[in-house]
């Protein structure tokens, strides 16, 4: 699943920054509710793997560190008011999503 931010071309996975006193969890539920709208069933919350990539448009010796899970949710996925588009973009158009994406994709 990748999201469009409005006003902008590549998609990214959904998610966000951590608020101080967080857990990964915790921010998770937060921002896909944010982002996408629907409710995570926390029970269902698997680590996948943590990945680092170059930010678009930011310089080399910027690296973002994208903690990624797996989970099951509840609702209809639908883009909140930041977001532009929603959509499942796979392998072959990867060219469509930011450095981080693709290289959870990788």
């Amino acid at each position: 699943m990748s999201a469009r931010s409005k006003n902008k071309e590549l998609f990214y996975i959904p998610g966000g920054k951590r608020e101080e006193g967080k857990s990964d969890e915790q921010a998770l539920v937060r921002e896909i509710k944010e982002k996408i709208l629907v409710d995570l069933v926390t029970n269902s919350i698997r680590y996948a793997e943590t990945f680092r990539a170059q930010p678009d448009g930011k310089n080399s010796e910027t690296i973002v560190k994208l903690t990624c899970y797996f989970t099951d949710f509840q609702g209809k996925l639908l883009p909140d008011a930041e977001i532009e588009e929603i959509d499942f973009i796979g392998y072959q158009n990867k060219s469509l999503c930011s450095l981080g994406s693709i290289k959870v994709m990788d």
